[in-house]
């Protein structure tokens, strides 16, 4: 009995016959006839429980889920029904979802025919990290006459983890290459010189650097011939993430210390396709994970894991350590990409000096945000002087904002200004440039 339930058509059969029986005691000749249909009623109610229970009635459920979900990305969750009974059945499928999406009304409903197999699938989009923990698959199903409702319970419970999304990391792996830099997002830098990497000779063709002519392979060939040169390789690249209060900021559901996550992924990834070293160090009042650069085989899995793990803290980023750091445990000029964020000139002015002096060690690139609510309400109308007043105050805000990056490319300091949402384009960008120019 109990997974016998109750449907609204149930109450509203029941409860329309109660109010007529209150509606004989004043009419006494329809009190026979509200016997009658009272008795079909409990007939009919019979039969429903007949066919909901009856021996032939069997439901398969499977869930099926990714290993591990990508943090904000919209990850695909599949329910696959099968209906082995001769009944004609209306299905309502009720997932368990996990605490953290706080879904108390998903719920997904559909028809199916006798002897058929019926493929659902749904999108979560997670915003945390950690384990994800899913309940059971509910399913209800009624017959026809829809008075009664019969639950089929998966009772399997899974979890899954949530890691930095390898959806994204995916998406621009392929892009990282020359040959497919036209691809959205990722823009074609053109190379101001080439490093000393040789690749190979192949034919001349419009827009080659005619400084590259091979003139003896040209004339045994009787056609234009250029050598073709490389990125230079096993060049080290650092992800740096502040994990200070300034990164716990949330744009469209995920912090800016998840969204720098996501990026040091990718960035990785692209580093080791590249056959340059990826490193890790995470910083705040104290130094966090520190990966030492390198291009082994499970490299990209132990960034993989370490900025699983990694949480953000409630005080402020100290600069000093991360000074100390780059000069202790990072060897050789390496290329530093340092994810922070600025929210006031004064905030920049008080690190400065230390970016100054890292810069001086390294090839620094510091990445930080816009505020994209700010500019969204410096765009919109308003016709009050208080609204004038705060959408000029917001102005300032923006041009501080561009002035900071002025501030640092004036002392050598590279640095982009991005939305969160182009965060990982931006960087590769920045990335694909630097080794174009042959700076690192």
């Amino acid at each position: 009995m109990k997974n016998l339930y109750l449907s609204n058509r149930f109450f509203l059969l029941f409860g329309a016959i109660a109010g007529l029986f209150v509606l004989s005691f004043s009419l006494d000749f329809l009190f026979p006839l509200i016997q009658t249909l009272f008795v079909l009623a409990l007939v009919l109610l019979v039969v429903d429980a007949l066919l909901l229970f009856r021996p032939g009635l069997q439901l398969d459920i499977q869930r099926r889920t990714p290993k591990v979900f990508s943090l904000g990305d919209h990850n695909v969750v599949h329910i696959r029904l099968k209906n082995f009974s001769s009944l004609r059945l209306s299905v309502e499928v009720i997932d368990e979802l996990p605490v953290q999406f706080q879904k108390r009304d998903f719920s997904i409903q559909l028809n199916m025919s006798p002897n058929t197999e019926h493929e659902l699938h749904y999108d979560l989009r997670p915003t945390t990290r950690g384990e994800y923990r899913f309940g059971s698959v509910n399913v209800f199903v009624s017959s026809f006459l829809g008075l009664l409702r019969r639950r089929f319970r998966q009772e399997e419970a899974l979890e899954v983890p949530v890691f930095p999304s390898i959806i994204q990391m995916q998406q621009f792996e392929l892009r990282a290459f020359d040959r497919l830099t036209l691809q959205t997002g990722i823009k074609k830098i053109r190379r101001l010189g080439h490093s000393y990497e040789f690749e190979q000779i192949k034919n001349y063709v419009r827009g080659d650097d005619y400084r590259s002519i091979n003139w003896k392979a040209s004339s045994r060939r009787a056609q234009l011939m250029v050598n073709q040169y490389e990125d230079e390789r096993a060049q080290q690249v650092y992800s740096i993430i502040d994990k200070s209060r300034a990164m716990k900021l949330p744009f469209e559901g995920l912090s800016l210390m998840d969204y720098a996550i996501n990026t040091s992924l990718a960035i990785s990834n692209v580093a080791l396709q590249k056959y340059d070293r990826a490193g890790l160090l995470t910083f705040s009042d104290t130094i966090g994970t520190t990966l030492k650069a390198d291009r082994k085989v499970n490299q990209l899995s132990k960034i993989l894991n370490a900025l699983y793990k990694e949480k953000e803290r409630n005080l402020e980023a100290n600069y000093e350590l991360l000074y100390h750091a780059a000069r202790k445990l990072i060897k050789g000029r390496s290329l530093l990409l340092l994810f922070t964020n600025f929210e006031s000139a004064y905030a920049l002015e008080r690190v400065l000096p230390i970016l100054r002096r890292i810069n001086n060690l390294h090839l620094l690139v510091v990445v930080f945000f816009e505020n994209t609510e700010i500019k969204d309400f410096v765009k919109s109308t308003v016709d009050t002087t208080e609204g004038i007043y705060h959408q000029t105050v917001a102005q300032q805000f923006i041009a501080e904002k561009a002035a900071m990056v002025h501030k640092l490319r004036q002392y050598g300091i590279q640095a982009v200004l991005t939305k969160p949402e182009d965060l990982t384009v931006n960087t590769i960008n920045k990335y694909l440039e630097l080794k174009s120019r042959g700076l690192i």
